[in-house]
């Protein structure tokens, strides 16, 4: 799923820009959004849903004849973008959210220091929607397991498939010898990406095997969150978990990333990154 935010200071044309956007993009797949609100509050303490919220739940899920609406505690930009590409989304549309290391088109001026600044086009003019989305579409992806769940479901031959496995890395802490306090990967996106096609490819290659996924994230990553996803669908158990496991250990030896350990006794590179 493609990421962007459009920022900037109030009556610059953002919600334009979203909607203008969400008509594009949805001409290439399906568009999802999210709004910055943290002053305001969504659902009406007197209200039902409300009162369920302050009594207590941790989740509320609101139903009518056209909307499914889900109220949380504990918000934040990530996990709305983490529930927008669960849900199968091929891009995310934020309007707000400065302060996140999202890609960013800043509308007007900002005096502002803003990270991963990708365009700056003048407050409510004729922007060139062609060349945002272009700018868009150019973006990494953002890969959450549910996400390739749902896609490896409408691969071509899923009438065949019998299972569906999945592995999921994690930035392990206790080490034994050392406590994690967090991982770098970095890599050589062309030959990375090469790498995991060619595994993809000749993994699905051995009988009964569907499809295979494969991503990796690169970046900081903290204590307990994801690394690496593998998903593989097969015809029979039998075939899919020695391809699962192959899927991994070629993935650990043969793509070129590489991990740099951050404890609290120092740093050092690894070559075992997955």
């Amino acid at each position: 799923m493609k990421v962007i935010s459009v920022i900037g200071y109030k009556n610059t044309g953002k919600t334009t820009l979203v909607t203008r956007l969400v008509q594009e993009l949805s001409k290439h797949g399906r568009v999802g959004t999210a709004k910055m609100m943290t002053d305001h509050r969504l659902d009406n303490p007197k209200a039902d849903t409300g009162k369920h919220f302050d009594a207590g739940a941790d989740m509320v899920t609101a139903i009518t004849n056209i909307e499914l609406v889900s109220i949380q505690r504990d918000p934040s930009v990530e996990k709305a973008i983490d529930a927008l590409a669960d849900a199968g989304m091929d891009f995310a549309v934020v309007e707000g959210a400065k302060e996140s290391h999202i890609a960013k088109i800043v509308l007007g001026d900002m005096d502002e220091d803003v990270q991963n600044v990708v365009a700056r086009l003048p407050a409510r003019s004729d922007w060139d929607l062609g060349e945002l989305v272009d700018i868009i579409r150019e973006q990494p992806d953002h890969v959450t397991l549910e996400l390739l769940l749902k896609q490896i479901k409408e691969t071509p031959g899923i009438e065949k498939v019998g299972g569906i496995g999945s592995f999921t890395g994690i930035v392990r802490v206790d080490n034994e010898d050392f406590r994690t306090s967090q991982l770098e990967f970095e890599s050589y996106k062309t030959a990375a990406d090469a790498s995991i096609q060619k595994i993809r490819e000749e993994i699905m290659q051995q009988e009964g095997i569907i499809d295979v996924l494969i991503h990796h994230k690169v970046g900081t990553i903290m204590p307990l969150e994801d690394i690496v996803y593998i998903v593989v669908a097969a015809g029979h158990r039998q075939q899919l978990f020695p391809a699962l496991a192959e899927t991994l250990e070629r993935v650990k030896s043969e793509v070129p990333i590489w991990k740099k350990e951050i404890t609290v006794d120092g740093n050092f590179w690894v070559h075992d990154h997955a």
